[in-house]
């Protein structure tokens, strides 16, 4: 059995396809990955050289922390996993990103400027601090990569998640109209023969059951397809939604092949 992807929609931070002939262990490793196992850059140290903002140091670094950064998996490694440096830190696997502002003015994100072009905040216009007249702020961040289970700020997938792919049977209905006044997604309508579910429309049913209770002549079955799921997914910038799914699903491929290599040892 061969696993089928069907993208329903694709953008440059969102995806929502179907995942068919797979099991569901399989697509709660690939959302696990999304969020857990695909690394990213993050702020992790803030060199402070000047701070007459409101804010404390600390707030200012777990700000900075929690801003997305634009991702190159190809050139940068996780710390913990550097050959170069041995963790202690190296253009291998860490970038340099340094703000100076004065006020009056608001300070954002891309007022952070990386020693690597390609390394930039996700979104430009994410508030830092807002500065009164003569106040100041230099500093100097270092972004490191890591996984999202170590912290949420590695987290490059949000909002990740899958349903059940809805199977919606409708036999011998008199056409009451129980059921379209009950399904809170309105995609029950009601025709001369009966109760309709347009094939666009059922992977919009969210199996909540509710029509199938109120139908008194058990017309309306409702339940799903074991092996298929709808997915939905989201990613913070730090890499384009589909890549985020590569990268998950290259994750996945190489805990099996590390899991094939050990067993092969016995």
């Amino acid at each position: 059995m061969t696993m089928e992807v069907d993208i329903l929609e694709l953008s440059d931070r969102s995806a929502k396809f179907v995942l068919s002939k797979v099991s569901m262990s399989f697509a709660n490793s690939i959302r696990r990955a999304m969020i857990a196992d695909v690394p990213t850059l993050a702020i992790e140290y803030v060199n402070l050289y000047d701070n007459t903002s409101v804010l404390y140091d600390e707030q200012l670094a777990l700000r900075l922390s929690l801003i997305p950064l634009v991702t190159d998996i190809e050139t940068y490694v996780p710390q913990a996993e550097c050959d170069v440096c041995g963790g202690e830190g190296c253009p291998a696997c860490e970038v340099s990103l340094t703000l100076s502002a004065e006020g009056p003015g608001t300070v954002y994100s891309k007022d952070l400027i990386s020693s690597d072009p390609k390394i930039q905040s996700a979104d430009p216009n994410v508030p830092i601090v807002e500065l009164r007249k003569g106040q100041k702020l230099v500093l100097e961040a270092i972004a490191h990569m890591g996984y999202g289970r170590d912290s949420v700020k590695w987290q490059a997938g949000v909002a990740c998640g899958y349903k059940n792919v809805p199977v919606i049977t409708i036999q011998n209905c008199d056409a009451c109209g129980h059921c379209a006044a009950e399904c809170p997604k309105g995609i029950i309508r009601l025709e001369g023969t009966g109760a309709k579910v347009a094939d666009d429309d059922i992977l919009k049913c969210s199996i909540c059951r509710l029509c199938e209770q109120v139908c008194d002549i058990s017309a309306i079955n409702i339940a799903f397809d074991e092996n298929a799921f709808v997915f939905t997914m989201e990613s913070d910038g730090s890499y384009t939604a589909k890549d985020l799914a590569l990268h998950a699903a290259e994750v996945v491929k190489g805990k099996a092949e590390e899991i094939i290599s050990i067993l092969d040892q016995f």
